[in-house]
């Protein structure tokens, strides 16, 4: 599977290439912090399955951890972050818009991440881990 998305001038063309490695809604005061919204609903791809097509990027680093964000440098939306891990974790709003408006089944969040570190309750049928994804999960009814 290939996926082209554009930024919001559309100048900036990311390729996706396969299929992401995770989907996941991230709570973690990181990606708040770094991505500047409440809670960030996105997939991680290797990182050589994110190419950027065309277009001029900027990637500004992280001041004190291990990630960066590369954006277009004409809009300045996000295009990818990159995590300590190498991963590219590209934003649900870039690849809705790529889709059409609206995610597929392929492409929608299976879990949240970090939701002890919430800062909005969600309430969906997904799983809520209270950390990473290895951890135990919230109880609505015990919380």
């Amino acid at each position: 599977m290939m996926l082209r998305a554009n930024c919001l001038c559309g100048c900036t063309t990311l390729t996706l290439n396969g299929a992401p490695v995770a989907r996941a809604i991230c709570h973690c005061s990181t990606c708040r912090d770094f991505y500047a919204t409440a809670m960030l609903s996105a997939t991680a791809w290797n990182a050589d399955a994110v190419e950027v097509e065309e277009g001029a990027t900027t990637v500004f680093p992280h001041p004190h951890k291990q990630l960066s964000k590369t954006f277009c440098s004409g809009c300045g939306d996000v295009l990818f972050g990159t995590n300590r891990l190498g991963m590219r974790v590209v934003p649900n709003a870039l690849v809705a818009r790529a889709l059409g408006g609206a995610l597929t089944e392929s492409f929608a969040p299976t879990m949240h991440l970090f939701y002890r570190d919430r800062i909005v309750d969600v309430i969906d049928a997904l799983p809520k881990f209270l950390d990473g994804w290895d951890g135990p999960t919230y109880d609505a009814a015990s919380a």
